[in-house]
């Protein structure tokens, strides 16, 4: 396991030191568990957004896409 050092405000040390009291471990392990899902989550929803643009490459079947778009948007200057 590698050491870092991190610097944080005040009320989020105290608040850290409470959660590991609550849960009867060490701040360290408050602090892992939290990386972890903070990058579980990213990683998640990452992959929900390559799912999504797989699942729609392609749909469009009528043209140039920005060119259709451009054309709407020049109705609402009308």
């Amino acid at each position: 396991m590698v050491r870092t050092v991190i610097s944080l405000d005040e009320s989020d040390k105290r608040w850290l030191d409470q959660q590991a009291a609550l849960q009867h471990v060490p701040m360290t392990e408050v602090v892992r568990q939290a990386v972890q899902a903070l990058r579980s989550a990213r990683q998640q929803n990452g992959d929900d957004f390559q799912a999504l643009l797989a699942g729609t490459a392609g749909i469009w079947q009528h043209g140039d896409g920005l060119n259709w778009q451009q054309a709407v948007r020049d109705e609402w200057a009308r």
